[in-house]
C-alpha cells in the first residue's frame, strides 16, 4: 500500500477544490438540521457537519457556512434539532440541500422542543437547547445540549466522496 500522495499547497493556503476533495474522503451521517426563526417560520438545511461533542453534560455540535442564508434564524434560535437521515431519507436530504421555496412539504414533521422541526422515522433525533456559538473561519460552530432524543435501529444515510453511500457489511 503506498502513502497518500502530498497535496498541494504550503501547509497554510490550498487550493479550495484540493481541500474539498480531500475533507470528502471523510465518511459522514447525513442530517438535517432544523429551528424556528423569530417569526415563527421553520428553518432547515443538509448538514454533514455534526459530531456528538461531550456526555457529560450531553453536548452536539454542529457548523454553518457563514454565508448560509440561514445563519441569522440560527444563530437567534434557543433550540434546534438535529435529524440524523436513514438511507431511505436520501430525497428529503436533497431537498433540504436545494433552494426549493417550502422544504417542509415533503416528510412528517412534528413540532419538537421551541418548537424546532422533528422529521419522523430517522435513524436519531436531537432536540438540542441552543448553549454557545462560535466562529471559526468561514463557519459558525453551533453547541447544543441535548435535552430530548429518539432513535431507532435502522441504517443510516452516509456521504463521502461527494456522494450518498449506504452502509455496507458490519465488521
Amino acid at each position: 500500500m503506498s502513502p497518500p500522495s502530498a497535496g498541494t499547497g504550503d501547509g497554510e493556503h490550498f487550493a479550495p477544490q484540493v481541500l474539498r476533495t480531500a475533507f470528502g474522503r471523510f465518511a459522514t451521517g447525513v442530517t438535517i438540521v432544523t429551528c424556528v426563526d423569530g417569526a415563527g417560520q421553520r428553518v432547515g438545511l443538509t448538514a454533514n457537519s455534526f459530531s456528538s461533542l461531550s456526555l457529560d453534560p450531553p453536548l452536539v455540535l454542529w457548523s454553518l457556512r457563514r454565508a448560509s442564508p440561514s445563519l441569522a434564524a440560527f444563530a437567534r434560535a434557543s433550540h434546534f434539532a438535529v435529524n440524523v437521515l436513514a438511507e431511505t431519507q436520501v430525497d428529503l436530504s436533497r431537498r433540504f440541500a436545494s433552494a426549493v421555496a417550502d422544504k417542509f412539504a415533503e416528510g412528517q414533521w412534528t413540532a419538537g422542543l421551541g418548537g424546532a422541526p422533528v422529521l419522523a422515522a430517522c435513524a436519531a433525533v436531537f432536540e438540542c437547547e441552543a448553549q454557545v456559538q462560535h466562529e471559526a473561519g468561514d463557519h459558525v460552530l453551533f453547541v447544543g445540549r441535548v435535552r430530548r432524543l429518539a432513535e431507532m435501529a435502522v441504517a443510516p444515510l452516509l456521504f463521502q466522496g461527494g456522494h450518498y453511500r449506504m452502509l455496507g457489511e458490519v465488521l
